[in-house]
């Protein structure tokens, strides 16, 4: 008997534990010291894999396209100085222009009806060829009782290797009017302002005033004084015959 039970022993003379015991075992070992769950290395490890080299680019794009966009530099201001530049726009009936083009199909001027036009520029003092007008009037309005029309106009004014002008309102025939200056190209990229029309001999001679705002000093030979408007004026015979001298650098003909 004393034989039998020293052989149902383990080696350490302990008897061996019971499924119960083995049980609650198992359990205290799945807790850390703080008597948390421990955490299965596996799943850590799967977990931190599914950030990926291109996933942390990705993030770092993201942040840099809403965090990081370079701030647009600041445009310089344009000048605030009001530059006044006068002009004669004279036709010499030499372009055939103006063409009535009658699209109301009436025996006098109606809404609708197109006045396309070219004439040409000289400076305010006369002395100077600077280039040619060009542009389109509209019919807006007959008015018999102040003996002419109401036009909506829409033209350039082109001064060879300068640049130009564009203008764009009403065009009275039997009055002063302004238009607005809607932009420009050469020494007049930029502009803005407004331009006065002086009606002096109907088609065929008018005088304007421009009041530019936004671009550099004009050159002053676009500056000279200018001859007060009057049915009379002409421009000078070099002027006229464009000689080298009285001309705009490459004008527009």
């Amino acid at each position: 008997m004393a034989s039998a039970t020293i052989s149902s022993s383990n080696h350490s003379g302990l008897a061996s534990p019971s499924p119960s015991l083995r049980r609650q075992a198992k359990e205290i070992s799945g807790l850390n010291l703080s008597g948390q769950p421990r955490r299965n290395p596996k799943l850590t490890t799967t977990t931190r894999r599914l950030e990926t080299p291109s996933t942390r680019a990705a993030k770092l794009t993201t942040r840099a396209f809403f965090w990081n966009k370079p701030k647009p530099s600041p445009e310089a201001p344009k000048p605030a100085k009001v530059q006044e530049l006068c002009v004669y726009e004279i036709n010499e009936r030499d372009r055939g222009s103006p063409a009535f083009l009658r699209l109301s199909e009436k025996p006098v001027n109606s809404l609708g009806d197109l006045v396309p036009f070219t004439n040409k520029l000289y400076s305010g003092d006369l002395q100077r060829r600077l280039g040619v007008t060009s542009g389109l009037c509209v019919v807006i309005q007959h008015l018999p009782d102040k003996g002419g029309d109401r036009y909506e106009a829409i033209y350039s004014f082109y001064f060879g290797d300068y640049g130009h002008i564009s203008v764009q309102g009403p065009y009275l025939t039997y009055q002063d009017t302004f238009l607005a200056v809607t932009g420009g190209s050469g020494i007049f990229q930029g502009v803005s302002g407004t331009v006065k029309l002086q009606q002096i001999v109907f088609p065929f001679k008018l005088f304007y005033t421009f009041y530019l705002k936004g671009i550099p000093n004009l050159p002053a030979e676009l500056l000279g004084k200018p001859v007060p408007p009057s049915p009379g004026v002409e421009p000078s015979p070099a002027a006229k015959a464009c000689e080298p001298h009285a001309t705009a650098p490459n004008f527009t003909n």
